[in-house]
């Protein structure tokens, strides 16, 4: 199966908000998947839903991201540029899960991850590549709420997926999802 809008959306998810107008508190609090799609340029009425395949990335000079250990999350432009995935819309596919105090899943991660986006430190920098494109308050976000139990295997179907589909992972994960002992 693809891995885009519309098959995230045959899937279960549900949200599909841009960054720069998330209300977090309709966001569930239950461990779950998410992911951060190109916003959506296909034509009014379109039935895809997909995005333009040949609207190319404007790359920041600086990334808009926290640093993490002391460390820049910037890349440089070709670095960027070599992990752009042309003609897919979605950009990151990442996990949430319950934390060890039980506290965390989906609105506390997408809170995290958009507050890093916006300069605060992070605890980890997964998909810090989102933060250097240009117009990263566009892009969507979207979850899908799963039990603990099925979050690694979720998130490793995901990926793999996508790499079946365009040979690689999507532009802001950088480390495939496996799931232990498999």
């Amino acid at each position: 199966m693809p891995t885009n809008r519309q098959s995230l959306k045959q899937d279960g998810f549900t949200g599909f908000r841009p960054i720069g107008e998330l209300d977090i508190n309709r966001i569930p609090q239950k461990p779950g998947i998410f992911a951060v799609l190109r916003p959506d340029t296909s034509a009014p009425g379109s039935a895809t839903g997909a995005p333009a395949p040949s609207l190319s990335p404007q790359f920041l000079a600086k990334s808009t991201a926290g640093v993490f250990k002391k460390k820049d999350p910037s890349l440089k432009p070709e670095a960027l540029d070599a992990e752009w995935v042309d003609g897919a819309d979605v950009l990151y596919v990442g996990k949430a899960g319950p934390g060890s105090k039980g506290n965390r899943g989906l609105r506390r991660q997408i809170q995290e991850f958009v507050d890093f986006g916006r300069g605060k430190p992070p605890g980890h920098w997964d998909g810090r590549l989102i933060w250097q494109l240009a117009a990263a308050n566009k892009l969507v976000i979207a979850w899908k709420e799963l039990p603990v139990e099925q979050l690694a295997a979720a998130e490793a179907g995901y990926h793999a997926a996508f790499v079946e589909e365009y040979g690689r992972l999507p532009f802001a994960n950088l480390v495939q999802a496996r799931v232990k002992g498999a």
